[in-house]
């Protein structure tokens, strides 16, 4: 098997684990919600400064940036021919995720 092949399997490897971690995360978002909605803010602020929740929202935040990041790279290189406009939409993207990655993890931070 090639190098080439093995780098898209990966990628599609990386994009499924993150759908499935998003996926029971949401499961088990909405399932809380359900059975014991949050009062107030302070309320959402006390179960999220929990060290399990903070760890497991954390995970939830790298995954969807992840799985972002995979999924708009893939179209990105499959439709965008011309080098040079390539390359300015993956710096976009890129900087666009990593600016709301570095401001959710802020918010994380201060919930800590």
């Amino acid at each position: 098997m090639t190098a080439r092949r093995l780098a898209g399997f990966r990628a599609w490897l990386w994009q499924r684990a993150t759908a499935v971690y998003v996926g029971l995360f949401a499961i088990y978002l909405l399932g809380r919600l359900a059975t014991a909605p949050f009062e107030s803010a302070a309320g959402l602020r006390r179960w999220l400064s929990g060290t399990t929740v903070w760890v497991a929202f954390g995970l939830f935040v790298v995954a969807v940036l992840l799985h972002a990041w995979i999924g708009v790279r893939d179209v990105i290189l499959d439709y965008v021919k011309p080098p040079a406009l390539r390359l300015a939409l993956l710096a976009a993207v890129m900087l666009f995720l990593a600016g709301n990655g570095l401001w959710l993890a802020a918010i994380l931070m201060e919930v800590r």
